[in-house]
């Protein structure tokens, strides 16, 4: 087979030589744009596991590349005048140069045909070709010519770069922040030989503009970087080997992933390899990694299809390149999203992290920062650090962060788990009962710290279902009460009260015979910020609020406040998410208000500021009162994770002490990104930049989450839902799965403490055995 590889780089090259040493009979060539054993960059970092699965295709290739390993296990932080080092993450470094040298040495051993100092603008070029290989790059000139079948989504990120080299040979993966007067630098540093190092500088655009460095040549950046970085660097230059730059060398990182890999141009397949059809940001280095496994894994197709049934036709590429496709696109988005939330983290530490957190907890989160290293994983890493690390959080030794106590105003909490609220439609004209007190009581003796009730009603007409509990009427109060009561009385959790208001959300079917439809009987008139049907052409339309709602909805709110107070809960939560009636006037999809409360954001805070001041004044002062709210609304022109910051900050000014940080439900055209922890990165943002606690929310069911979200200060809190319903003693349960044995248990439990502490540790102990 006939195949041409338009671009030098490592999937190309390291296709060509897998290829041409499967089947010598292929005529191979690389087209390369640059001179003969040239490059540029400094060094590349990629995995053991790579390498594992190239020594099996070529283990010649990889001896050589070994021997020009630089391997270190350290990472380490310099930052605010301390270096923290934190030791078991194994990683190994190659100078690209070097690389690209012992691959293009490899080839022509084999036979493969380089072709230098040739600029390839199309695939036309190699129309005798039967496969044609575009590995030339982010700025591919083939996938721009097919743009309209690859479909490539290009992302350009705000922060630049420079990438620079230092002769200076660092023992360890240094990351080193520094604050100037616009604002703080980060440099990304690493050895690949003996003696060189990459030094990648990064800094945001406004701190890259502020400094003038939009208006400096090369030379002129590299010396204010020796500048900001000379306590580190101690008289060591830094180098440049990008001539092929004009003006500024400084980058924009550009996140690229396509949707369609291949097509057939007529002629022949072309196929898009490496840095062409995906990136992933140098956070986390996996570029090189992705490239190489992209051509080991079309080779192995290759392979595949020929020992399925002899030489690999023409007319078998079509259903080879889909399966190549299909099979790299899932571990690519994988990596892809890792180093998607490594470059958000650099992207905002200077303003989220850097001044806000002290450098033990600053080490935590930019050891976790891709979400791919969690608590647990780090103490396989480094029990050691781990160990200090919790120790320092909880100003105690052995006690994991999630079982720290967190205080606010006079309530404080055993932990730092929260039942969530869960509605159960399951009151009795507004009156819970029996079922409520078994299922909150339960998860009250389950271990959790804060019990939440679900949404209760101000008036029978704010209710979501006729089975959703309310606090407009004594009766209602004195049932709360004794529930409230057996809490105290039967555990050492406390018990919130969430209030709200369903809006235009009301008068549907219980959860489980129709979650959202509309009543066929027995509903009741609907209001909201502006008129609108929750479900387009289903739901029933409510009406626009009228000043006289409005006083009447904020009365009835006070009067249930009071109720709560009176049961004896010891948390109060408004509920301004999903939707409902005060997060209504939040969104501008749901308020389409023309007087003083639509239109800006601080005309929509309004009614909902109201509403929450009377209810601040009508709650014991020496009580804490969280705000729930919806940080993004996942429809264009909804509400976005900037808005939410601002939102936080107006309830924190109002007397806020928490923002409870969920997202969406507030449309039925929202497309949310689900996963592990898919709206932690919403209470982050919140807690660092509004300067308010958070409660995260969310896929949040391990302690290892619980652990990695404290830890890092991404919240203060963390609501579960879903694990509890499943089991109500679910942070007992994992408290004994991580081997924390300091938990207390009820009293008549006890006895079940050693065994499932037992059972668990058995099950360590196992699967440690089965992995020697």
């Amino acid at each position: 087979m006939r195949i041409v590889c338009i671009g030098g780089g490592p999937a190309g090259l390291a296709f060509a030589l897998i290829m041409k040493k499967l089947d010598a009979r292929h005529e191979i060539t690389v087209v390369e744009r640059n001179h003969p054993y040239d490059t540029f960059g400094w060094g590349v970092v990629f995995s053991d596991a790579t390498m594992q699965n190239l020594r099996r295709w070529d283990a010649e290739t990889a001896g050589a590349i070994e021997a020009s390993f630089s391997h270190w296990d350290d990472i380490v932080l310099e930052f605010k005048g301390r270096s923290l080092r934190s030791g078991g993450h194994g990683f190994v470094g190659i100078g690209r140069k070097r690389l690209l040298n012992i691959l293009q040495a490899r080839c022509e051993a084999l036979g493969v045909q380089l072709l230098f100092d040739r600029e390839v603008r199309s695939d036309d070029e190699f129309a005798d070709a039967d496969l044609v290989i575009a590995s030339d790059g982010v700025n591919s000139a083939i996938r721009t010519r097919y743009a309209e079948t690859f479909k490539p989504d290009i992302v350009t990120r705000p922060n630049r770069f420079i990438w620079l080299g230092a002769k200076k040979r660092y023992d360890a993966f240094t990351f080193v922040f520094e604050k100037t007067e616009h604002g703080w630098f980060q440099a990304h540093v690493y050895k690949f030989d003996e003696e060189t190092s990459t030094f990648i500088v990064e800094c945001t655009e406004a701190t890259w503009r502020a400094h003038g460095l939009d208006k400096l040549d090369v030379e002129a950046s590299i010396a204010f970087c020796e500048q900001v970085f000379a306590r580190h660097l101690a008289g060591t230059a830094l180098l440049s080997n990008a001539r092929h730059l004009r003006g500024s060398a400084w980058l924009n990182f550009q996140r690229i992933r396509c949707e369609q890999w291949w097509l057939d141009n007529g002629r022949q397949p072309v196929v898009l390899m490496g840095d062409a059809v995906h990136t992933a940001h140098f956070a986390i280095g996996s570029g090189t990694k992705l490239a190489l496994e992209d051509a080991i894994e079309l080779a192995n197709q290759f392979k595949l299809k020929a020992e399925a049934g002899g030489t690999v036709t023409r007319e078998d590429l079509p259903a080879l390149l889909d399966r190549y496709q299909q099979i790299r696109a899932v571990e690519v988005l994988r990596l892809q999203n890792a180093a998607w939330n490594a470059m958000e983290w650099f992207e905002v530490c200077g303003q989220r992290y850097c001044d806000q957190l002290e450098p033990e907890q600053f080490m935590y989160s930019l050891l976790t920062r891709s979400q791919r290293i969690s608590h647990e994983n780090l103490r396989l890493r480094d029990a050691g650090w781990l160990g200090g690390y919790e120790a320092w959080f909880a100003k105690k030794p052995q006690t994991p962060p999630m079982f720290t106590p967190f205080t606010v105003r006079s309530v404080t909490l055993k932990n730092r788990v929260i039942v969530s609220p869960m509605a159960q439609y399951s009151a009795v004209d507004g009156s819970v009962g029996d079922y409520h007190l078994v299922h909150l009581g339960a998860r009250a003796m389950g271990g959790a710290a804060l019990v939440m009730a679900e949404m209760t009603c101000t008036s029978p007409d704010a209710r979501i279902t006729p089975g959703c509990p309310g606090l407009w009427n004594d009766t209602q109060r004195d049932a709360w009460a004794r529930i409230v009561d057996w809490v105290h009385d039967q555990s050492d959790a406390k018990i919130g009260m969430q209030l709200g208001h369903a809006g235009a959300k009301g008068a549907t079917n219980l959860g489980w015979e129709g979650i959202d439809q509309p009543l066929t009987s027995g509903g009741w008139p609907l209001i909201s910020a502006s008129p609108q049907q929750y479900l387009p052409g289903v739901s029933d339309w409510s009406r626009q609020m009228k000043r006289s709602d409005m006083e009447q909805v904020r009365s009835d709110f006070v009067a249930a406040t009071r109720r709560a107070a009176e049961a004896g809960f010891d948390w109060l939560e408004l509920h301004c998410a999903h939707g409902y009636l005060l997060s209504s006037f939040l969104s501008p999809l749901t308020n389409q208000r023309e007087d003083e409360y639509g239109g800006s954001l601080d005309n929509r805070l309004r009614y909902p500021l109201q509403v929450f001041a009377a209810v601040r004044e009508a709650w014991p002062q020496q009580l804490p009162m969280s705000v729930r709210i919806s940080a993004h609304d996942w429809v264009e022109g909804g509400l976005t994770p900037a808005d939410a910051v601002e939102i936080a900050r107006a309830f924190k000014a109002a007397g806020a002490d928490l923002i409870d940080c969920s997202s969406g439900q507030v449309s039925k055209a929202e497309r949310p990104t689900y996963g592990r922890m898919w709206q932690t990165p919403f209470s982050d943002r919140i807690r660092n930049e509004a300067g308010i606690a958070t409660i995260a929310v969310g896929a949040i069911s391990e302690a290892d989450h619980v652990n990695a979200i404290i830890a890092a200060g991404r919240a203060d809190l963390c609501a579960v839902a879903r694990p509890h319903l499943a089991n109500p003693a679910w942070t007992l349960t994992e408290a004994a799965r991580i081997g924390y044995t300091a938990i207390s248990w009820p009293a008549p439990y006890r006895s079940g403490k050693p065994q499932l502490e037992a059972i668990f540790q058995r099950e360590k102990a196992m699967q440690q055995g089965a992995g020697q």
